[in-house]
């Protein structure tokens, strides 16, 4: 849980803040801690608090829970021990309750049935928990390290998985009865955020911002790619916000060796602080250049 309960102070952002504000906000703060760039002793701890906020408040479900509940309404099911276990069936308290020990000491060792009879083998039900990845593990693949007791387990992440995938650890769910097997763990799995890159799918895309004259003019720039290296990516003159430049096949790689594509997402960033002379060329630039919305004023008159 983030130091404060507060995601929204967490953020900086006003409790009314658009997706978009919280969007910015959080890339802003990613990129002021994340651990590879700020080597600050608490800057981890900052980044995860950061990261926390924007995940609850970037999905509009989680948002609309945490407004009405607070942060307990985002907290999953209140399993006591590793607050990442949203556990179903027995054994609310953290192990699961072996059937054949309480048998064996009630009818004087064994998993005989009281009445003479043997009773029959039965797996034992299967629990459940969530985890986090970050971003880049779910890009690339790992391996996760799962709390189950005094123990762990490693979990295969592949890679491309997207939120909302479970997977399946057999046998370390509840213990089985009469020597039935183990039920199994399911892990639901949710994608962390990352402070440049968005998934859609396979895609990967990376916000590029431009001042005006550079989405007028056209220029040249260099984007890191989510798997490594780089590439130079010119940009066409007159270039409007909103605009997706793809590189082909350097998204993310899925199943089947299927790979997706990379995009720039370009937005052009109007001017807040300016000087004088600014301020005088833009006016005369305002009056020079074509009026865009001229076909609308034209459609509007037409009868």
């Amino acid at each position: 849980m983030a130091a404060s309960n507060d995601y929204y102070a967490v953020l900086g952002v006003d409790r009314t803040a658009t997706a978009e504000e919280i969007r910015k906000a959080y890339r802003s703060l990613a990129r002021k801690y994340h651990p590879d760039v700020n080597k600050a002793e608490d800057a981890a701890t900052k980044f995860n608090e950061v990261q926390e906020a924007y995940d609850t408040l970037c999905d509009a479900e989680k948002r609309r829970s945490y407004d009405q509940f607070g942060a307990a309404g985002v907290g999953g099911s209140g399993f006591r021990g590793d607050p990442r276990w949203a556990q179903s069936g027995f054994g609310g308290g953290g192990g699961g309750v072996d059937f054949s020990e309480i048998f064996g000491q009630a009818f004087g060792g064994g998993a005989k049935d009281p009445f003479g009879g043997s009773q029959q083998a039965t797996k034992g039900q299967d629990r459940s928990m969530s985890i986090t990845v970050t971003f880049m593990t779910a890009l690339k693949g790992g391996v996760e390290k799962i709390p189950i007791g005094d123990s762990t387990a490693e979990l295969r992440i592949p890679a491309g998985i997207q939120s909302g995938t479970k997977l399946r650890l057999k046998g370390k769910g509840e213990h089985g009865m009469s020597g039935g097997s183990a039920g199994d763990l399911l892990v639901t799995v949710t994608v962390g955020g990352h402070p440049l890159y968005q998934r859609k799918g396979l895609d990967v895309e990376i916000d590029v911002d431009l001042n005006i004259a550079e989405a007028s003019l056209g220029t040249k720039v260099t984007l890191p790619l989510p798997l490594g290296g780089s590439v130079d990516m010119s940009i066409p003159k007159g270039i409007s916000s909103g605009t997706r430049l793809r590189v082909k096949a350097k998204g993310c790689v899925g199943s089947n060796d299927k790979v997706g594509d990379f995009y720039a997402v370009i937005h052009i960033v109007a001017p807040t602080d300016m000087d004088e002379e600014t301020m005088q060329l833009l006016e005369q630039l305002k009056h020079k250049l074509p009026n865009p919305r001229e076909d609308d004023i034209a459609l509007n008159e037409y009868e």
